[in-house]
């Protein structure tokens, strides 16, 4: 009879565990936890607090001439004359200079395999290029091809910053995904003018998690794009680790819509700081 009280009280216990495994399960499912960011204290940053070419531990280069999938007329060097560090800025500029069949040179620095990230807050503070013809951007990417055919846009595109000179203090916030993009006229973003974008040092932000993507200038977010329940990879790619880049295009399918004013350069857009600030799930 002891035996069979035993058993049956192990056989109540063992019940109640299950259920209570079930209970957490499903409120796990009702309540999943919510990725905090933590902006107390970067996890990465660049300060240009020294002089000289930007530092190579943090920045990389894209170099070349080939348009760029934009129809892009600038070539790309390494050369401190396009990207450098004075006076606690990074300055990155173009200029109107010949090199192989290009007719301007500029810079495009990358984080990628230096500084790869998923999720978290993103800050440049910066001030942006003037003039017709200039397209400057701070942006992410995928690191790693991950889904469908094409690195893009299967894999995702953030657009913190961009700007066209044709189209003064109007500042672009953008994603691209292969279901929404501007090639399909699916595009996903939204735009404000802010005055004095090319004399003034401004903040711009992204903040993104798991369940959403939001962009923002000087504290103020002017888009938001959340992530549907019925969205796959070609809706939302945006599950992996991205990469920074700081760059300044001359001309192209948007920034030379209105041709290129030569008379402009150089022309510069300099960076006070790059912040990275990542958090838990709650």
């Amino acid at each position: 009879m002891k035996k069979l009280f035993a058993f049956s009280f192990s056989l109540s216990i063992l019940a109640l565990y299950i259920s209570c495994q079930k209970i957490q399960e499903n409120d796990s499912v009702l309540n999943p936890p919510k990725y905090v960011i933590d902006d107390s204290k970067p996890v990465w940053a660049d300060e240009f607090n020294y002089t000289g070419l930007p530092d190579p531990a943090k920045w990389g280069y894209n170099i070349g001439g080939h348009g760029w999938g934009n129809q892009e007329k600038q070539y790309y060097t390494k050369d401190a004359k396009n990207a450098r560090v004075e006076n606690g800025v990074l300055i990155i500029e173009a200029r109107k200079e010949k090199m192989e069949n290009n007719d301007y040179t500029s810079a495009r620095l990358v984080t990628k395999n230096k500084a790869d990230f998923l999720y978290g807050r993103f800050e440049f503070k910066a001030k942006l290029p003037k003039g017709r013809g200039t397209w400057p951007a701070g942006w992410m990417l995928a690191t790693e091809k991950t889904y469908g055919a094409s690195d893009w846009p299967d894999n995702g595109e953030i657009d913190i910053i961009e700007h066209v000179g044709f189209d003064q203090d109007r500042i672009h916030g953008n994603i691209h995904t292969k279901a929404f993009n501007h090639t399909i006229k699916t595009n996903k973003g939204n735009n404000v003018v802010v005055p004095g974008v090319s004399d003034d040092f401004h903040i711009y932000a992204c903040e993104w998690t798991p369940d959403a993507i939001s962009i923002e200038i000087d504290g103020n977010k002017y888009f938001t794009f959340p992530k549907q329940s019925n969205y796959g990879w070609a809706e939302w790619p945006f599950d992996k680790k991205f990469h920074m880049i700081l760059n300044i295009a001359v001309g192209g399918g948007w920034g030379g819509q209105k041709g290129i004013d030569d008379s402009i350069f150089p022309q510069r857009m300099e960076v006070d700081y790059v912040r990275v600030y990542q958090g838990v799930k709650k």
